[in-house]
């Protein structure tokens, strides 16, 4: 008799299950920038045909994650430069925003839900599951712009969470002593928002997302 988690894949449209495989190994660095992906292998690491394959591949393409080569595959798109500083404005102008307000007016709850994700992130860095630090990295920004209950502001900062995470953990992969860095910066922005202090928090952010860009265009240039 299948096993629920083997019945719940089967349901899972197939161009679904090729789309989450390949956009997770991406993300994770399984599937580096300037590899060559094609629809036979895809078709066989994924147990489906290569009509969902294409399907897939082309809803990656449009996200910016790939490259769809005629009769020879796709390439995985390295992160460029210019993609890196468009993402780290984008990040400080919303982020210093938002830990400001967060600072000048706490909203009730985000001290305790800020402890307890930095205490999730020094599990998660016990553990060195590098893909995990890097979501849980993303997840401590990300309440600090949730808590402005600005929708709009929330979707922006959330259409980032691809670009985010690969670049997250490109810095993990190629400088491991970030991690202990990382979670030392996060403290700083939750003592500045726990004292109630907009400018603290707000340089602490600039000063933490400001070192992640140049590690990032070190290592991915």
């Amino acid at each position: 008799m299948p096993s629920p988690t083997t019945s719940a894949a089967r349901r899972t449209p197939a161009a679904e299950r090729v789309y989450t495989h390949v956009k997770q190994a991406v993300l994770t660095r399984d599937y580096a920038g300037g590899m060559l992906l094609t629809e036979g292998e895809l078709a066989e690491a994924t147990g489906v045909s290569r009509t969902p394959v294409r399907e897939a591949l082309l809803r990656l393409e449009a996200e910016g994650l790939l490259k769809l080569y005629p009769k020879k595959g796709a390439l995985v798109l390295p992160v460029s430069a210019q993609e890196i500083t468009d993402v780290v404005e984008t990040r400080l102008l919303v982020e210093q925003h938002a830990v400001r307000k967060a600072a000048a007016d706490t909203p009730a709850g985000l001290v305790v839900r800020l402890e307890e994700l930095l205490e999730l992130q020094r599990g998660q860095a016990a553990a060195g599951d590098l893909a995990e630090v890097a979501a849980g990295d993303r997840c401590f920004h990300a309440e600090i712009v949730r808590s402005t209950r600005n929708e709009i502001l929330t979707r922006l900062y959330d259409q980032l969470r691809d670009r985010q995470l690969r670049m997250g953990v490109a810095v993990i992969h190629a400088h491991p002593d970030r991690i202990a860095k990382n979670i030392a910066e996060h403290a700083a922005i939750l003592d500045a928002v726990r004292a109630g202090d907009p400018e603290a928090a707000a340089a602490a952010v600039r000063g933490h997302v400001g070192r992640v860009r140049h590690l990032v265009r070190g290592e991915l240039r």
